[in-house]
């Protein structure tokens, strides 16, 4: 199989949507000055939720919903501990990562879980062709006009680029982040019922913190900056994507993977680099403007 094929391709948005679609919650996050390093988890855990309840009865459909708003309680609460409590972000979800890891195993007993197979949700849901990046794409879509065009985007790039200005403006900056904690678990919990579903087979060792550097990498990549202020969704998912060219064709031309996280470190540093580059260069740029 040569790289330009419909198959590579194909392998190709395999790798990218599930980075693209947890990368474009982290963007927000990363965007109003925090992390969620318990994401990758959340896309673990949440298709062993969707299963226990359809094991009890729910119907598909509302298993995968009644699924995606556990995974939005469990963003909740890492906003809740971090604005109330004032707790780090990497603290709290940090903990709250190791916990869901638990969880993961204690539910699915260690081993994976097949997943469901026939019906119309499974088809629209993972397993039809293309299915997980047409979602993807659709969702880095809806996030990138959330954050463009809407208040609360605006209200998100404010909590992160001047918080106290924010708050004195009259922005509730705890509830902006406690909302964009939801939305970053809820993205990722629809990433792993996705991804699961595709391959038939939910997986306790999928996912976790991979996944969850794997996006973050890529909106750093796509120029969102670790500091807050400032990023796009868009430019997450063409990071996700140069990430899946350059570990597609690491498997192409048969160089060993374990040099990937290399070329991943590499990628992140000169990211951060010209990320705070611009930064101070903006700044200067302003001050001469003030004075002039």
């Amino acid at each position: 199989m040569g790289f330009n094929s419909a198959e590579n391709y194909h392998t190709i948005a395999q790798y990218v949507a599930p980075w693209a679609i947890v990368a474009a919650g982290q963007v927000m996050l990363l965007i109003c000055g925090e992390i969620d390093l318990s994401a990758g988890f959340v896309f673990t855990l949440s298709p062993f939720l969707l299963m226990v309840f359809f094991n009890n009865g729910a119907p598909l459909f509302v298993a995968l919903l009644a699924a995606l708003v556990l995974s939005a309680v469990i963003g909740t609460v890492n906003g809740l501990i971090r604005t109330v409590f004032n707790v780090p972000a990497f603290i709290t979800t940090l903990g709250m990562a190791f916990l869901l890891q638990g969880l993961s195993l204690v539910i699915s007993g260690g081993s994976p879980v097949s997943a469901p197979s026939t019906g119309w949700v499974v088809t629209w849901f993972g397993r039809g062709p293309w299915t997980e990046f047409v979602w993807a794409l659709l969702i880095v879509a809806a996030m990138q006009v959330l954050l463009s065009t809407t208040r609360f985007g605006i209200y998100t790039q404010a909590t992160g680029g001047n918080p106290i200005g924010a708050a004195e403006s009259g922005i509730r900056t705890n509830r902006i982040k406690v909302i964009n904690f939801a939305l970053s678990s809820t993205l990722a919990g629809f990433a792993g019922i996705l991804q699961g579903t595709r391959v038939g087979s939910y997986d306790p060792t999928n996912g976790g913190f991979n996944t969850m550097f794997f996006a973050v990498a890529a909106a750093v990549i796509g120029g969102t900056a670790l500091f807050g202020g400032s990023g796009t969704v868009v430019g997450a998912f063409l990071g996700a994507l140069l990430l899946g060219i350059v570990y597609d064709g690491f498997n192409l031309t048969g160089i060993n993977a374990s040099a990937f996280p290399v070329v991943l470190g590499m990628a992140i540093l000169i990211a951060m680099l010209l990320n705070v580059y611009l930064s101070v260069l903006r700044t200067r740029l302003g001050s001469s403007r003030g004075q002039s």
